[in-house]
Protein backbone atom coordinates (compact mmCIF):
# COMPACT_ATOMS: atom_id res chain seq x y z
CA UNK A 1 0.00 0.00 0.00
CA UNK A 2 1.07 3.51 -0.57
CA UNK A 3 2.78 5.42 2.50
CA UNK A 4 3.82 8.27 0.60
CA UNK A 5 6.88 9.81 -1.61
CA UNK A 6 10.00 10.24 -0.68
CA UNK A 7 11.05 13.79 0.25
CA UNK A 8 13.29 13.94 -2.81
CA UNK A 9 10.91 12.50 -5.47
CA UNK A 10 13.24 9.94 -5.22
CA UNK A 11 10.69 7.21 -5.09
CA UNK A 12 8.04 5.94 -2.93
CA UNK A 13 7.10 4.32 0.58
CA UNK A 14 5.07 1.03 0.74
CA UNK A 15 3.54 -1.21 3.49
CA UNK A 16 3.73 -4.71 2.22
CA UNK A 17 4.05 -8.26 3.85
CA UNK A 18 6.86 -10.74 2.71
CA UNK A 19 7.07 -11.87 6.02
CA UNK A 20 4.51 -12.15 8.78
CA UNK A 21 3.75 -8.91 9.38
CA UNK A 22 2.90 -5.49 7.33
CA UNK A 23 6.48 -3.75 6.80
CA UNK A 24 7.64 -0.02 5.49
CA UNK A 25 10.03 -0.51 1.90
CA UNK A 26 11.28 1.85 -0.26
CA UNK A 27 10.33 1.29 -4.08
CA UNK A 28 12.72 3.87 -6.36
CA UNK A 29 11.32 3.55 -9.90
CA UNK A 30 7.55 1.85 -11.12
CA UNK A 31 7.76 -1.86 -11.02
CA UNK A 32 11.44 -1.34 -9.93
CA UNK A 33 13.37 -2.28 -6.96
CA UNK A 34 11.86 -3.27 -3.25
CA UNK A 35 14.42 -2.12 -0.56
CA UNK A 36 12.52 -2.89 3.05
CA UNK A 37 13.16 -0.27 5.78
CA UNK A 38 11.43 -1.94 9.20
CA UNK A 39 11.77 -5.61 10.62
CA UNK A 40 9.56 -4.97 13.39
CA UNK A 41 7.64 -8.14 14.42
CA UNK A 42 4.46 -6.36 14.17
CA UNK A 43 2.15 -4.93 11.18
CA UNK A 44 4.13 -1.45 10.82
CA UNK A 45 2.65 1.43 8.99
CA UNK A 46 4.75 5.16 8.74
CA UNK A 47 5.63 7.88 6.11
CA UNK A 48 8.73 9.92 5.27
CA UNK A 49 9.51 13.39 7.22
CA UNK A 50 9.72 15.92 5.10
CA UNK A 51 11.60 18.69 4.70
CA UNK A 52 15.33 18.37 3.62
CA UNK A 53 15.90 15.39 5.87
CA UNK A 54 15.35 12.81 3.26
CA UNK A 55 16.93 9.77 5.52
CA UNK A 56 14.53 8.82 8.03
CA UNK A 57 10.70 8.16 9.11
CA UNK A 58 8.63 8.02 11.35
CA UNK A 59 7.40 4.32 11.83
CA UNK A 60 3.96 3.25 14.11
CA UNK A 61 2.81 -0.12 15.72
CA UNK A 62 1.06 -1.67 18.40
CA UNK A 63 2.09 -4.88 20.66
CA UNK A 64 -0.23 -8.01 19.82
CA UNK A 65 -3.09 -6.18 18.13
CA UNK A 66 -3.67 -3.96 21.47
CA UNK A 67 -3.81 -0.71 19.97
CA UNK A 68 -1.40 0.93 21.76
CA UNK A 69 0.34 2.50 19.23
CA UNK A 70 4.02 3.90 19.61
CA UNK A 71 5.63 6.47 17.19
CA UNK A 72 9.18 5.20 16.19
CA UNK A 73 12.51 7.55 14.71
CA UNK A 74 13.56 5.23 11.79
CA UNK A 75 16.92 6.58 11.19
CA UNK A 76 18.51 5.60 8.09
CA UNK A 77 21.48 7.50 7.47
CA UNK A 78 22.71 6.22 10.79
CA UNK A 79 20.92 2.59 11.08
CA UNK A 80 19.24 3.27 14.73
CA UNK A 81 15.91 3.54 15.52
CA UNK A 82 14.26 5.28 18.40
CA UNK A 83 11.15 5.47 20.40
CA UNK A 84 9.76 8.53 20.42
CA UNK A 85 6.38 7.79 22.53
CA UNK A 86 6.27 6.09 26.22
CA UNK A 87 6.14 2.40 24.82
CA UNK A 88 2.56 2.07 26.90
CA UNK A 89 -0.14 4.67 26.35
CA UNK A 90 -2.16 4.97 23.16
CA UNK A 91 -0.53 7.61 20.52
CA UNK A 92 -1.44 8.47 17.24
CA UNK A 93 0.39 10.47 14.38
CA UNK A 94 -1.02 13.62 13.25
CA UNK A 95 0.63 16.08 10.52
CA UNK A 96 3.84 16.53 10.50
CA UNK A 97 5.08 20.38 9.86
CA UNK A 98 6.33 20.58 6.74
CA UNK A 99 10.07 21.80 7.72
CA UNK A 100 10.18 18.32 9.14
CA UNK A 101 11.08 19.15 12.75
CA UNK A 102 7.69 18.48 14.44
CA UNK A 103 4.84 16.56 14.42
CA UNK A 104 1.38 16.35 16.59
CA UNK A 105 0.59 13.20 18.49
CA UNK A 106 -2.92 12.17 19.98
CA UNK A 107 -2.25 10.53 23.43
CA UNK A 108 -4.24 9.50 26.27
CA UNK A 109 -0.87 9.22 28.11
CA UNK A 110 -2.69 11.94 30.77
CA UNK A 111 -5.43 9.10 32.22
CA UNK A 112 -5.92 6.33 30.16
CA UNK A 113 -9.04 7.53 28.36
CA UNK A 114 -8.99 11.24 27.19
CA UNK A 115 -7.10 12.08 23.60
CA UNK A 116 -5.13 15.32 24.70
CA UNK A 117 -3.29 16.67 21.87
CA UNK A 118 0.38 17.22 21.57
CA UNK A 119 3.17 18.66 19.64
CA UNK A 120 6.67 16.48 19.66
CA UNK A 121 10.29 16.89 18.16
CA UNK A 122 10.55 14.71 15.36
CA UNK A 123 13.67 12.75 16.53
CA UNK A 124 13.49 13.63 20.48
CA UNK A 125 12.19 10.74 22.50
CA UNK A 126 9.69 11.95 24.79
CA UNK A 127 9.09 15.64 23.96
CA UNK A 128 5.35 15.44 23.96
CA UNK A 129 4.75 19.17 24.74
CA UNK A 130 0.76 19.18 25.19
CA UNK A 131 -1.26 21.97 23.52
CA UNK A 132 -4.69 20.66 23.88
CA UNK A 133 -6.21 18.94 27.51
CA UNK A 134 -9.66 17.17 26.39
CA UNK A 135 -12.18 16.02 28.64
CA UNK A 136 -15.02 13.52 27.19
CA UNK A 137 -14.44 15.10 24.10
CA UNK A 138 -12.45 13.40 21.11
CA UNK A 139 -10.55 16.26 19.32
CA UNK A 140 -8.97 14.90 15.62
CA UNK A 141 -5.85 17.29 13.68
CA UNK A 142 -6.98 17.41 10.19
CA UNK A 143 -3.93 19.44 9.24
CA UNK A 144 -1.24 21.95 9.84
CA UNK A 145 -1.31 25.24 8.59
CA UNK A 146 1.73 25.87 6.23
CA UNK A 147 3.15 28.09 8.56
CA UNK A 148 3.12 25.68 11.21
CA UNK A 149 1.36 28.36 13.39
CA UNK A 150 -2.33 26.44 13.48
CA UNK A 151 -3.72 22.84 13.55
CA UNK A 152 -7.24 22.97 11.75
CA UNK A 153 -9.47 20.51 14.53
CA UNK A 154 -12.42 18.56 14.50
CA UNK A 155 -14.49 17.42 17.15
CA UNK A 156 -15.83 14.10 16.15
CA UNK A 157 -19.13 13.41 18.46
CA UNK A 158 -20.68 10.80 15.64
CA UNK A 159 -20.58 10.31 12.16
CA UNK A 160 -23.67 12.36 12.12
CA UNK A 161 -21.57 14.81 14.08
CA UNK A 162 -18.74 17.38 14.01
CA UNK A 163 -17.62 20.65 14.74
CA UNK A 164 -14.66 22.63 13.78
CA UNK A 165 -11.93 24.50 15.60
CA UNK A 166 -8.63 26.20 14.64
CA UNK A 167 -5.81 25.77 17.42
CA UNK A 168 -2.77 27.91 18.25
CA UNK A 169 -0.30 25.80 18.53
CA UNK A 170 1.99 28.14 20.43
CA UNK A 171 -0.58 29.55 22.66
CA UNK A 172 -2.99 26.56 22.97
CA UNK A 173 -6.06 28.99 22.40
CA UNK A 174 -9.20 26.63 20.31
CA UNK A 175 -11.04 29.00 18.64
CA UNK A 176 -14.49 27.09 17.32
CA UNK A 177 -15.99 27.72 14.38
CA UNK A 178 -19.44 27.78 13.16
CA UNK A 179 -21.25 25.73 10.88
CA UNK A 180 -23.64 26.46 8.27
CA UNK A 181 -26.66 24.47 7.91
CA UNK A 182 -29.13 23.26 10.26
CA UNK A 183 -27.30 20.97 13.08
CA UNK A 184 -26.37 18.51 13.59
CA UNK A 185 -23.85 18.42 10.71
CA UNK A 186 -20.52 17.02 9.74
CA UNK A 187 -17.11 17.03 8.41
CA UNK A 188 -14.97 14.37 6.91
CA UNK A 189 -11.76 15.71 5.40
CA UNK A 190 -9.82 19.19 6.14
CA UNK A 191 -6.72 20.60 4.53
CA UNK A 192 -5.17 24.26 4.07
CA UNK A 193 -4.71 26.09 0.84
CA UNK A 194 -1.27 26.47 -0.03
CA UNK A 195 -0.71 29.67 1.30
CA UNK A 196 -3.06 29.28 4.66
CA UNK A 197 -5.45 31.56 4.26
CA UNK A 198 -8.42 28.83 3.29
CA UNK A 199 -9.16 25.14 4.54
CA UNK A 200 -10.93 22.91 1.75
CA UNK A 201 -13.25 20.20 3.65
CA UNK A 202 -16.02 18.27 3.42
CA UNK A 203 -19.55 18.48 4.96
CA UNK A 204 -22.86 17.62 4.30
CA UNK A 205 -24.07 20.72 5.86
CA UNK A 206 -26.16 21.75 2.45
CA UNK A 207 -27.58 18.23 2.31
CA UNK A 208 -27.59 14.96 2.02
CA UNK A 209 -24.05 14.36 0.95
CA UNK A 210 -20.30 15.09 1.80
CA UNK A 211 -19.53 18.19 -0.76
CA UNK A 212 -16.40 20.09 -1.20
CA UNK A 213 -16.25 23.49 0.55
CA UNK A 214 -13.87 26.37 0.86
CA UNK A 215 -13.78 27.79 4.30
CA UNK A 216 -12.23 31.14 4.39
CA UNK A 217 -10.26 32.00 7.13
CA UNK A 218 -10.79 35.86 7.10
CA UNK A 219 -14.28 36.39 6.27
CA UNK A 220 -14.87 33.19 8.30
CA UNK A 221 -17.26 32.44 5.10
CA UNK A 222 -18.07 29.06 3.78
CA UNK A 223 -18.56 28.38 -0.43
CA UNK A 224 -19.47 25.19 -1.65
CA UNK A 225 -17.08 24.28 -4.99
CA UNK A 226 -18.33 20.78 -5.73
CA UNK A 227 -22.46 20.51 -5.38
CA UNK A 228 -23.26 18.66 -8.45
CA UNK A 229 -21.96 15.22 -7.77
CA UNK A 230 -24.49 13.14 -5.67
CA UNK A 231 -22.07 11.24 -3.51
CA UNK A 232 -20.02 11.79 -0.47
CA UNK A 233 -15.99 13.59 -1.63
CA UNK A 234 -14.01 11.12 1.30
CA UNK A 235 -10.96 12.75 0.73
CA UNK A 236 -9.38 16.12 0.26
CA UNK A 237 -5.30 16.30 -0.81
CA UNK A 238 -3.55 19.79 -1.90
CA UNK A 239 0.01 20.29 -3.52
CA UNK A 240 1.98 22.84 -1.75
CA UNK A 241 3.92 23.14 -4.30
CA UNK A 242 1.23 24.37 -6.96
CA UNK A 243 -1.94 24.95 -4.87
CA UNK A 244 -3.92 22.64 -6.93
CA UNK A 245 -6.29 20.32 -4.95
CA UNK A 246 -7.47 17.05 -5.34
CA UNK A 247 -10.55 15.16 -4.30
CA UNK A 248 -12.17 11.76 -4.32
CA UNK A 249 -15.71 10.93 -4.46
CA UNK A 250 -17.52 7.39 -3.04
CA UNK A 251 -19.68 6.53 -5.61
CA UNK A 252 -21.57 3.48 -4.50
CA UNK A 253 -18.57 2.43 -2.87
CA UNK A 254 -16.04 3.06 -5.91
CA UNK A 255 -13.64 5.83 -6.02
CA UNK A 256 -13.43 8.66 -8.36
CA UNK A 257 -10.56 10.65 -8.75
CA UNK A 258 -11.07 14.56 -9.33
CA UNK A 259 -8.60 17.39 -9.89
CA UNK A 260 -10.10 20.82 -8.86
CA UNK A 261 -8.32 23.27 -11.31
CA UNK A 262 -9.22 26.60 -12.64
CA UNK A 263 -12.63 26.02 -10.20
CA UNK A 264 -14.11 23.54 -12.45
CA UNK A 265 -13.37 19.48 -11.41
CA UNK A 266 -11.55 17.51 -13.86
CA UNK A 267 -12.52 13.47 -13.62
CA UNK A 268 -8.77 11.59 -13.69
CA UNK A 269 -8.87 7.95 -15.29
CA UNK A 270 -8.92 5.76 -12.92
CA UNK A 271 -9.94 1.60 -12.93
CA UNK A 272 -13.23 0.58 -11.08
CA UNK A 273 -11.81 0.40 -7.30
CA UNK A 274 -10.84 2.13 -4.29
CA UNK A 275 -8.47 4.86 -3.25
CA UNK A 276 -6.89 5.54 -0.63
CA UNK A 277 -3.64 7.73 0.90
CA UNK A 278 -3.99 10.53 -1.90
CA UNK A 279 -0.83 12.58 -2.01
CA UNK A 280 1.00 14.94 -4.01
CA UNK A 281 4.70 14.29 -5.25
CA UNK A 282 6.78 17.33 -3.98
CA UNK A 283 7.22 18.95 -7.26
CA UNK A 284 2.94 19.11 -7.40
CA UNK A 285 3.21 16.63 -10.83
CA UNK A 286 2.05 13.48 -9.31
CA UNK A 287 -0.39 11.98 -7.64
CA UNK A 288 0.40 8.85 -5.38
CA UNK A 289 -2.51 6.80 -4.01
CA UNK A 290 -3.41 2.76 -3.27
CA UNK A 291 -5.70 1.36 -5.76
CA UNK A 292 -7.67 -1.62 -5.00
CA UNK A 293 -9.50 -3.76 -7.05
CA UNK A 294 -12.41 -6.08 -6.69
CA UNK A 295 -10.25 -8.62 -8.93
CA UNK A 296 -6.86 -7.75 -7.95
CA UNK A 297 -5.00 -7.21 -5.03
CA UNK A 298 -3.99 -3.06 -3.44
CA UNK A 299 -1.29 -1.95 -5.28
CA UNK A 300 0.71 1.32 -5.04
CA UNK A 301 0.15 4.16 -8.50
CA UNK A 302 0.29 7.19 -9.60
CA UNK A 303 -1.00 9.59 -12.43
CA UNK A 304 0.42 12.79 -13.60
CA UNK A 305 -1.47 16.33 -13.11
CA UNK A 306 1.23 17.94 -14.58
CA UNK A 307 4.18 18.50 -16.21
CA UNK A 308 4.20 18.03 -20.49
CA UNK A 309 0.75 17.93 -22.06
CA UNK A 310 1.61 14.40 -23.59
CA UNK A 311 1.67 13.22 -20.01
CA UNK A 312 -1.22 14.50 -18.24
CA UNK A 313 -3.58 12.09 -16.96
CA UNK A 314 -1.21 9.18 -17.63
CA UNK A 315 -1.22 6.44 -14.75
CA UNK A 316 1.85 4.53 -13.89
CA UNK A 317 1.82 0.75 -11.49
CA UNK A 318 4.66 0.98 -9.03
CA UNK A 319 4.12 -2.02 -7.43
CA UNK A 320 2.54 -5.47 -8.25
CA UNK A 321 1.68 -7.59 -6.06
CA UNK A 322 1.35 -11.73 -6.04
CA UNK A 323 -1.18 -13.99 -6.07
CA UNK A 324 0.31 -17.06 -5.09
CA UNK A 325 0.50 -18.11 -8.65
CA UNK A 326 -3.34 -18.22 -9.61
CA UNK A 327 -4.93 -17.23 -12.91
CA UNK A 328 -5.96 -13.55 -12.28
CA UNK A 329 -7.92 -13.58 -15.18
CA UNK A 330 -10.34 -16.27 -13.39
CA UNK A 331 -11.24 -13.70 -10.32
CA UNK A 332 -14.65 -12.80 -10.41
CA UNK A 333 -15.52 -9.17 -10.72
CA UNK A 334 -19.28 -8.35 -8.76
CA UNK A 335 -22.71 -7.01 -9.90
CA UNK A 336 -23.89 -4.15 -8.35
CA UNK A 337 -27.75 -4.88 -6.99
CA UNK A 338 -30.53 -3.24 -5.37
CA UNK A 339 -33.23 -5.80 -3.48
CA UNK A 340 -36.58 -3.99 -1.98
CA UNK A 341 -36.92 -4.22 1.80
CA UNK A 342 -39.39 -4.40 3.93
CA UNK A 343 -40.39 -0.59 4.06
CA UNK A 344 -40.52 -0.48 0.50
CA UNK A 345 -36.50 1.00 0.38
CA UNK A 346 -33.52 -0.42 -2.46
CA UNK A 347 -31.03 -1.76 -0.34
CA UNK A 348 -27.41 -1.88 -2.29
CA UNK A 349 -25.52 -4.48 -2.51
CA UNK A 350 -22.49 -6.45 -4.42
CA UNK A 351 -23.15 -9.94 -6.32
CA UNK A 352 -20.04 -12.19 -6.73
CA UNK A 353 -21.35 -14.85 -8.77
CA UNK A 354 -19.43 -18.11 -9.64
CA UNK A 355 -18.68 -19.14 -13.22
CA UNK A 356 -20.51 -22.75 -12.47
CA UNK A 357 -23.77 -21.22 -11.05
CA UNK A 358 -27.29 -21.95 -13.22
CA UNK A 359 -30.55 -22.78 -13.17
CA UNK A 360 -29.29 -26.19 -13.68
CA UNK A 361 -27.26 -26.09 -10.65
CA UNK A 362 -28.12 -23.76 -7.88
CA UNK A 363 -24.81 -22.39 -5.85
CA UNK A 364 -24.62 -21.87 -2.05
CA UNK A 365 -24.75 -18.23 -0.77
CA UNK A 366 -22.22 -16.75 1.44
CA UNK A 367 -23.45 -13.18 2.95
CA UNK A 368 -20.24 -11.31 3.89
CA UNK A 369 -21.85 -7.98 6.56
CA UNK A 370 -19.54 -4.94 6.80
CA UNK A 371 -19.15 -3.61 10.37
CA UNK A 372 -19.17 -0.30 11.35
CA UNK A 373 -22.15 -0.09 11.31
CA UNK A 374 -21.24 3.61 9.88
CA UNK A 375 -19.08 1.79 7.30
CA UNK A 376 -19.75 0.55 3.67
CA UNK A 377 -18.83 -2.60 1.92
CA UNK A 378 -16.02 -1.05 -1.13
CA UNK A 379 -15.40 -2.78 -4.40
CA UNK A 380 -11.94 -4.57 -3.00
CA UNK A 381 -10.10 -7.72 -3.29
CA UNK A 382 -10.45 -10.78 -0.96
CA UNK A 383 -8.58 -13.83 -1.31
CA UNK A 384 -11.19 -15.10 1.08
CA UNK A 385 -14.02 -14.54 -0.88
CA UNK A 386 -12.50 -15.51 -4.49
CA UNK A 387 -11.56 -18.70 -2.48
CA UNK A 388 -15.60 -19.30 -1.80
CA UNK A 389 -15.97 -18.61 -5.38
CA UNK A 390 -13.87 -20.79 -7.34
CA UNK A 391 -12.57 -23.58 -5.33
CA UNK A 392 -15.89 -23.76 -3.16
CA UNK A 393 -18.34 -23.01 -6.06
CA UNK A 394 -20.07 -20.72 -3.82
CA UNK A 395 -21.62 -17.43 -4.73
CA UNK A 396 -20.83 -14.38 -2.25
CA UNK A 397 -22.96 -11.14 -1.30
CA UNK A 398 -22.07 -7.56 0.19
CA UNK A 399 -25.17 -5.71 1.25
CA UNK A 400 -24.48 -2.15 2.51
CA UNK A 401 -27.75 -2.80 4.72
CA UNK A 402 -29.35 0.51 6.44
CA UNK A 403 -26.63 2.45 8.60
CA UNK A 404 -24.14 2.23 6.13
CA UNK A 405 -22.33 4.83 5.06
CA UNK A 406 -21.95 6.69 1.79
CA UNK A 407 -25.71 6.63 1.07
CA UNK A 408 -26.44 9.95 2.68
CA UNK A 409 -26.87 11.08 5.67
CA UNK A 410 -30.70 9.93 5.97
CA UNK A 411 -29.68 6.51 5.07
CA UNK A 412 -26.93 6.74 7.47
CA UNK A 413 -29.34 7.21 10.76
CA UNK A 414 -32.02 4.43 9.73
CA UNK A 415 -30.67 2.14 12.05
CA UNK A 416 -29.74 4.15 15.44
CA UNK A 417 -30.56 3.43 18.61
CA UNK A 418 -33.90 1.59 19.13
CA UNK A 419 -33.92 1.18 15.30
CA UNK A 420 -31.06 -1.37 15.37
CA UNK A 421 -32.95 -4.27 14.03
CA UNK A 422 -34.33 -2.72 11.37
CA UNK A 423 -30.96 -3.90 9.68
CA UNK A 424 -31.47 -7.14 10.22
CA UNK A 425 -34.57 -7.02 8.54
CA UNK A 426 -33.10 -5.98 5.23
CA UNK A 427 -30.69 -9.48 5.85
CA UNK A 428 -34.38 -10.94 5.77
CA UNK A 429 -35.28 -9.34 2.69
CA UNK A 430 -32.15 -10.47 1.22
CA UNK A 431 -32.87 -13.74 1.79
CA UNK A 432 -36.36 -13.25 -0.12
CA UNK A 433 -34.18 -11.99 -2.95
CA UNK A 434 -32.00 -14.89 -2.83
CA UNK A 435 -34.99 -17.13 -2.82
CA UNK A 436 -36.23 -15.65 -6.16
CA UNK A 437 -33.04 -16.40 -8.48
CA UNK A 438 -32.94 -19.79 -9.88
CA UNK A 439 -28.98 -20.12 -9.91
CA UNK A 440 -28.89 -19.75 -5.91
CA UNK A 441 -29.66 -22.00 -3.25
CA UNK A 442 -31.61 -20.57 -0.58
CA UNK A 443 -31.28 -23.75 1.41
CA UNK A 444 -27.71 -23.52 1.58
CA UNK A 445 -26.89 -19.71 3.03
CA UNK A 446 -24.62 -18.38 5.28
CA UNK A 447 -23.79 -15.48 6.62
CA UNK A 448 -20.53 -13.97 7.81
CA UNK A 449 -19.01 -10.51 9.49
CA UNK A 450 -16.63 -8.75 11.69
CA UNK A 451 -16.86 -6.55 14.62
CA UNK A 452 -20.34 -5.09 13.99
CA UNK A 453 -20.83 -7.35 11.19
CA UNK A 454 -20.22 -9.84 13.96
CA UNK A 455 -23.20 -9.11 15.48
CA UNK A 456 -25.41 -8.85 12.54
CA UNK A 457 -24.59 -12.16 11.78
CA UNK A 458 -25.52 -13.22 15.50
CA UNK A 459 -28.46 -11.19 15.12
CA UNK A 460 -29.60 -12.79 11.63
CA UNK A 461 -29.54 -16.46 13.08
CA UNK A 462 -31.48 -15.41 15.83
CA UNK A 463 -34.33 -13.71 13.31
CA UNK A 464 -33.60 -16.27 10.61
CA UNK A 465 -32.78 -19.95 12.16
CA UNK A 466 -34.50 -21.60 9.52
CA UNK A 467 -33.26 -19.86 6.33
CA UNK A 468 -29.45 -19.93 7.38
CA UNK A 469 -27.20 -23.03 7.99
CA UNK A 470 -24.09 -21.24 9.68
CA UNK A 471 -22.75 -18.47 10.89
CA UNK A 472 -19.41 -17.04 11.15
CA UNK A 473 -19.22 -14.10 13.92
CA UNK A 474 -15.64 -12.68 13.50
CA UNK A 475 -14.82 -10.13 16.36
CA UNK A 476 -18.18 -9.48 17.21
CA UNK A 477 -20.49 -7.89 19.48
CA UNK A 478 -22.66 -10.33 21.43
CA UNK A 479 -24.22 -7.90 24.52
CA UNK A 480 -24.29 -4.57 23.93
CA UNK A 481 -24.59 -3.79 27.41
CA UNK A 482 -21.21 -5.74 28.36
CA UNK A 483 -19.37 -4.35 25.21
CA UNK A 484 -20.42 -1.01 26.52
CA UNK A 485 -19.46 -1.02 29.34
CA UNK A 486 -15.53 -3.07 28.32
CA UNK A 487 -14.65 -0.93 25.28
CA UNK A 488 -11.73 0.94 25.74
CA UNK A 489 -12.55 4.27 27.80
CA UNK A 490 -11.33 6.06 24.76
CA UNK A 491 -13.77 5.20 22.42
CA UNK A 492 -16.88 4.48 25.08
CA UNK A 493 -18.76 7.59 24.48
CA UNK A 494 -18.00 7.67 21.10
CA UNK A 495 -19.85 4.02 20.86
CA UNK A 496 -22.83 5.23 22.58
CA UNK A 497 -23.42 7.89 20.75
CA UNK A 498 -23.45 5.38 17.97
CA UNK A 499 -25.36 2.39 19.48
CA UNK A 500 -27.23 3.97 22.15
CA UNK A 501 -26.00 4.64 26.23
CA UNK A 502 -26.23 1.56 28.24
CA UNK A 503 -26.91 3.98 31.14
CA UNK A 504 -30.27 4.90 29.97
CA UNK A 505 -32.90 2.83 31.89
CA UNK A 506 -35.18 2.61 28.05
CA UNK A 507 -32.21 1.75 26.23
CA UNK A 508 -30.74 -0.82 28.56
CA UNK A 509 -33.95 -2.36 28.23
CA UNK A 510 -33.89 -2.36 24.54
CA UNK A 511 -30.64 -4.03 24.41
CA UNK A 512 -31.25 -7.02 26.52
CA UNK A 513 -34.23 -6.83 23.92
CA UNK A 514 -32.31 -7.40 20.89
CA UNK A 515 -29.16 -8.90 22.72
CA UNK A 516 -27.99 -11.90 20.59
CA UNK A 517 -26.82 -13.25 24.31
CA UNK A 518 -30.55 -12.91 25.27
CA UNK A 519 -32.08 -14.73 22.15
CA UNK A 520 -29.23 -17.55 21.57
CA UNK A 521 -32.10 -20.33 22.10
CA UNK A 522 -33.12 -19.49 18.41
CA UNK A 523 -29.89 -20.61 17.19
CA UNK A 524 -30.29 -23.67 15.15
CA UNK A 525 -27.67 -23.48 12.62
CA UNK A 526 -24.00 -24.34 13.40
CA UNK A 527 -21.58 -21.16 14.74
CA UNK A 528 -17.99 -20.16 14.20
CA UNK A 529 -16.63 -17.72 16.40
CA UNK A 530 -13.26 -15.72 16.06
CA UNK A 531 -11.37 -13.40 17.97
CA UNK A 532 -8.26 -11.91 19.22
CA UNK A 533 -7.83 -12.00 22.79
CA UNK A 534 -5.99 -8.75 22.95
CA UNK A 535 -8.89 -7.06 21.02
CA UNK A 536 -9.48 -3.25 22.59
CA UNK A 537 -12.55 -2.41 20.94
CA UNK A 538 -15.05 -5.29 21.16
CA UNK A 539 -13.36 -7.15 23.91
CA UNK A 540 -13.05 -11.01 23.88
CA UNK A 541 -15.34 -11.72 26.47
CA UNK A 542 -17.99 -10.78 23.73
CA UNK A 543 -16.69 -14.23 22.07
CA UNK A 544 -16.64 -16.70 24.88
CA UNK A 545 -20.29 -15.15 26.36
CA UNK A 546 -21.98 -16.26 23.02
CA UNK A 547 -19.67 -19.56 22.21
CA UNK A 548 -20.67 -20.81 25.79
CA UNK A 549 -24.08 -19.81 25.48
CA UNK A 550 -24.59 -21.46 22.37
CA UNK A 551 -22.45 -24.36 23.24
CA UNK A 552 -24.21 -25.07 26.36
CA UNK A 553 -27.82 -25.71 23.80
CA UNK A 554 -25.80 -28.45 22.36
CA UNK A 555 -25.03 -26.47 18.98
CA UNK A 556 -22.25 -27.07 16.76
CA UNK A 557 -19.34 -23.94 17.84
CA UNK A 558 -16.19 -23.70 16.34
CA UNK A 559 -14.04 -21.17 18.02
CA UNK A 560 -10.57 -19.90 16.56
CA UNK A 561 -8.67 -17.45 19.13
CA UNK A 562 -5.23 -15.86 19.06
CA UNK A 563 -3.05 -14.51 21.87
CA UNK A 564 -1.54 -12.27 19.93
CA UNK A 565 -3.89 -10.39 17.92
CA UNK A 566 -6.63 -7.70 18.96
CA UNK A 567 -9.49 -6.62 16.50
CA UNK A 568 -8.58 -8.81 13.40
CA UNK A 569 -6.22 -11.02 12.59
CA UNK A 570 -2.90 -9.00 11.28
CA UNK A 571 -0.23 -11.83 11.04
CA UNK A 572 -0.03 -13.94 8.34
CA UNK A 573 0.63 -17.62 9.96
CA UNK A 574 -2.64 -16.01 12.05
CA UNK A 575 -4.50 -14.84 8.80
CA UNK A 576 -3.79 -17.98 6.62
CA UNK A 577 -5.01 -20.17 9.80
CA UNK A 578 -8.19 -18.82 10.36
CA UNK A 579 -8.97 -18.26 6.04
CA UNK A 580 -8.63 -21.97 6.28
CA UNK A 581 -11.06 -22.51 9.18
CA UNK A 582 -13.70 -20.42 7.50
CA UNK A 583 -13.25 -22.43 4.30
CA UNK A 584 -13.74 -25.75 6.19
CA UNK A 585 -16.59 -24.55 8.29
CA UNK A 586 -18.33 -23.48 5.47
CA UNK A 587 -17.71 -26.60 3.16
CA UNK A 588 -19.16 -28.56 6.42
CA UNK A 589 -21.89 -26.54 6.54
CA UNK A 590 -23.12 -25.51 3.17
CA UNK A 591 -22.62 -29.29 2.01
CA UNK A 592 -26.13 -30.43 -0.10
CA UNK A 593 -28.74 -31.76 1.92
CA UNK A 594 -29.07 -35.34 1.65
CA UNK A 595 -32.22 -36.74 0.22
CA UNK A 596 -34.00 -39.64 1.39
CA UNK A 597 -33.98 -42.83 -0.42
CA UNK A 598 -36.98 -43.39 -3.06
CA UNK A 599 -36.46 -47.02 -2.35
Amino acid sequence: MFQGWSPDGNGILIGTRFGNAIQLHRVYTPGGRREQITFFEEPTAGRFIPGKDRNALLATMSAGGNEDFQIHLVDLANYRTALLTDGKSRNQLGPVADDGKQMIVSSNRRNGKDMDIYVADTRQPDSLRKVLETKDEFWTPSDWSPDGKALFMIHYVSINESYPALLDVESGKLEKLELPGEKPVAIGSAKFSKDGTKVYLTTDAGGEFHQLTEYDLASKTYKTLVDNIPWDVEAIEVSRETGRVAFVVNEDGASKLYLLDNGEPEALDVPLGTIAGLEFSPDGAQLGFTLARPDAPADAYSIVVGGPSREEGKLTRWTYSEVGGLDPNGFVKPDRIAFETFDGRKIPAYYFRPKNAGQDQPVPVVIHIHGGPESQYRPVFSGTAQYYLNELGFAVIYPNVRGSAGYGKTYLKLDNAERREDSVKDIGALLDWIAKRPELDAQRVAVEGGSYGGYMVLASLTHFPDRLRAGTDVVGIANFITFLEKTAPYRRDLRRAEYGDERDPAMRAAFERINPTANASKIRSSLLVIHGKNDPRVPFFEAEQIADIVKKQDKPVWTVYADNEGHGFAKKDNRDYMAAVMALFLSEQLKPLSRPSSE
